[in-house]
């Protein structure tokens, strides 16, 4: 992409016409997107390990700070995608408001990130299909499940869009039963006698380990939110992005603030930090799983195998949302000339066939590596492990600039069809948080002289510092004033094109 005025990213729109996707994803298929999108095994699975290293008000408060800091990314990335609704998303808004190189990096590390996450979650279906069938091969379940995410994929974006829905759906359900339960548990209604708070005040609760303690579990309240940021990406294919990615952030965000803080609430009020059956849900034991204790306290005796269930649907959500979003970054890669062309190309239906069969390929690729080679996986699976941190630093100071050079250039705030809230403390929050937890990651290492284990960590950091210089040397590319930064859209790149047929508009 070049730097001047008259350089745009390709758009996403049109009839499918062989390089061009479709915009058939529904306001209700987005908004569902953002809110399961989120809520997945970090929730349901290492949630319980807050509580258990900082104490209830330290997981409390660590979730808390995560969740207003995710809010502000995406109420930033709102603000971009509904100026700019292209796939590609973020990793375009970096090289068309900050640098061309940030862009090529950006969009490279995260295409990355979310082929070897696709190899895990498969990994890990597997384990959990297992639970109920222990003497079948796991790698048979891996293969089943790539197929079936690449099927449906490969179908419509629609297909993606109703396949996400409703496992969102399922996992929407499950936490709302989950805080029913655990309210009643907690004030003695149908549940004697009543569990009360008692924990928060037991032995060295709330806060255990003091300010070190919540600063670890940042990180994993951190990652339990990573994923939110797609919802950019599906803007490219949004009926109607003005309205769809606008109504998914002021909506959705905050219910998923409030499943959090109260999940954790209630974890914490009925499973002591000390509990060692909590600590194990760090370890990724679905029978250990926090939601699974609470249940089974309740007398559901068939708890384990309920939440291993909806666990495995939150897999497959991550496989089904890692495939759609990897392609789409690949397919926007293309488009703006940092990929080869032929992942630019769609099928008919809008689908950037290449693009996604190279995606599943290299998640397939990278799930053989945990067959033949363990620590060339786990290598490769550490290597993309600030990925999510770094693509937020990327959408907070994409915004940050695009803001600048918005009012710099002589628009006035109220043009946008949706701005972020308290500009410029929200980008500016986020950014400051996001290196927080970046430079948080080594202190364990550090502190024990584990250099090999600060080296892992720090590992994707490396590849995408390689990919961003690499790109800026090779092209003399370089950060784009703030007054030749392209701002405006053109009507191709912002116009709803709607392709889901006669009845759209009232499925929305």
């Amino acid at each position: 992409m070049a730097q001047g005025k008259d350089s745009r990213p390709a758009v996403a729109g049109g009839q499918g016409d062989g390089n061009k996707v479709r915009r058939s994803l529904k306001t209700r298929h987005v908004s569902m997107i953002a809110l399961g999108g989120c809520i997945g095994t970090g929730l349901f699975m290492t949630s319980g390990s807050t509580i258990a290293q900082a104490g209830p008000g330290g997981g409390l408060v660590a979730y808390l700070a995560m969740g207003i800091m995710v809010y502000f990314l995406m109420t930033s990335l709102g603000e971009l995608a509904t100026n700019l609704p292209i796939s590609g998303s973020f990793a375009a808004y970096n090289a068309r408001y900050v640098d061309p190189a940030l862009g090529f990096a950006m969009g490279w590390d995260y295409w990355l990130n979310w082929t070897i996450s696709g190899a895990v979650d498969i990994s890990t279906a597997a384990l959990l299909i297992q639970f109920w069938l222990p003497d079948t091969p796991g790698w048979i379940w891996s293969l089943i499940v790539l197929v079936a995410i690449f099927l449906i994929n490969a179908l419509t974006v629609s297909a993606f869009g109703e396949t996400e829905f409703w496992l969102s759906l399922i996992k929407v359900a499950t936490i709302i039963v989950f805080l029913v339960i655990g309210f009643a548990m907690i004030f003695g209604i149908m549940f004697h006698p009543a569990a009360g708070l008692a924990n928060f005040t037991y032995k060295d609760a709330p806060f255990v380990g003091g300010v070190p303690a919540i600063m670890s579990v940042f990180l994993i309240a951190g990652y339990s939110f990573q994923g939110t940021e797609v919802v950019g990406v599906t803007a490219g294919e949004s009926e109607d992005p003005g309205r769809a990615v606008p109504k998914a952030i002021n909506d959705v965000f905050w219910r998923i603030l409030l499943f959090y803080i109260l999940s954790i609430f209630v974890i914490a009020a009925l499973i002591p930090y000390t509990s060692p059956n909590l600590l194990g849900a760090s370890d990724g034991d679905i029978a250990m799983s926090p939601f699974t204790l609470v249940f089974q306290r309740a007398g559901l005796a068939s708890a384990a195998s309920v939440m291993n269930a909806v666990v495995l649907t939150s897999i497959l959500s991550a496989v089904n949302t890692g495939a759609y979003a990897s392609s789409r970054m690949l397919y926007g890669l293309a488009k703006d000339h940092y990929a080869p062309g032929i992942f630019a190309r769609t099928t008919k239906r809008g689908i950037p066939m290449a693009a996604l069969v190279a995606t599943v390929c290299m998640s397939l690729a990278t799930f053989a590596t945990s067959i033949f080679g363990q620590g060339f996986y786990l290598l490769l699976v550490t290597a993309t492990g600030l990925t999510g941190f770094i693509a937020w630093i990327g959408i907070a100071l994409s915004h940050y600039r695009f803001r600048r050079a918005f009012t710099l250039q002589g628009h006035k705030v109220s043009e946008l069809k949706y701005h972020a809230k308290l500009f410029p403390l929200g980008p500016i929050l986020a950014l400051v948080l996001c290196l927080v937890v970046i430079a948080g990651q080594g202190i364990g290492g550090v502190s024990t002289g584990d250099w090999k284990q600060v080296a892992m960590t720090y590992s994707s950091l490396v590849l995408f510092v390689i990919l961003y210089f690499g790109y800026k040397i090779k092209n003399h590319t370089k950060i784009i004033h703030l007054a030749d930064i392209d701002v405006t859209a053109t009507q191709a790149e912002t116009e709803p094109q709607v392709q889901a047929g006669a009845g759209a508009e009232a499925d929305r």
